[in-house]
């Protein structure tokens, strides 16, 4: 089955496709016409990730789904959450985000946190969502060099290694984009 992988995110679109089969192929947005940046303009994590996916099928009419995830801690009432991505302002980078959480939570005892991901998938114009969910904590200094994002400051609970310092398969195998991968392969699997 050919799908479209809604993202512009290399580091996401890689680790998806060691995550798929040999069932499925992963066609980037590049590959189906798409080189303009995806709206996520939504208020939440099931919002921006339906937008995207809309906004590939109406306009390619291609079957495709589009993730977004959120980091959400505690301490900071879920924030980042829906502005993970540009939590420092428009133009920040993810060292900048890790920067100003690490400034946030420096007072910080309760370091509980969880990463959520959204899946939206259309498929033959029908929306169908999967989420999955790591519960973790944020470190007090950023340790790794693997991942993205804010992988270098997020241990996974029940794990001694950041995600950052994880190889991707030690990654992929608990973290909250496999789980709500693993719930579209279910779905997606005859």
């Amino acid at each position: 089955m050919q799908i479209c992988f809604a993202t512009n995110n290399k580091g996401k679109l890689q680790e998806i496709k060691t995550l798929l089969d040999r069932n499925f192929t992963i066609k980037s947005l590049q590959e189906v016409g798409c080189n303009e940046e995806l709206p996520e303009t939504r208020t939440t994590i099931e919002g921006n990730s339906l937008q995207k996916a809309e906004f590939v099928w109406r306009k390619y009419n291609v079957n495709c789904f589009a993730d977004d995830t959120g980091l959400e801690i505690e301490a900071l009432n879920g924030e980042p959450g829906v502005y993970s991505a540009r939590y420092a302002g428009p133009d920040c980078n993810p060292e900048d985000n890790m920067v100003l959480i690490l400034e946030k939570m420096k007072e910080k005892e309760n370091r509980k946190a969880q990463f959520r991901t959204c899946i939206t998938l259309i498929l033959n114009g029908v929306v169908h969502q999967f989420e999955g969910i790591v519960k973790g904590e944020i470190l007090y200094q950023k340790r790794g060099e693997h991942g993205f994002g804010y992988d270098p400051i997020f241990k996974p609970e029940g794990h001694e290694k950041s995600f950052a310092e994880m190889n991707m398969e030690e990654k992929n195998s608990i973290s909250h984009r496999a789980k709500a991968v693993e719930a579209l392969v279910k779905f997606l699997k005859p």
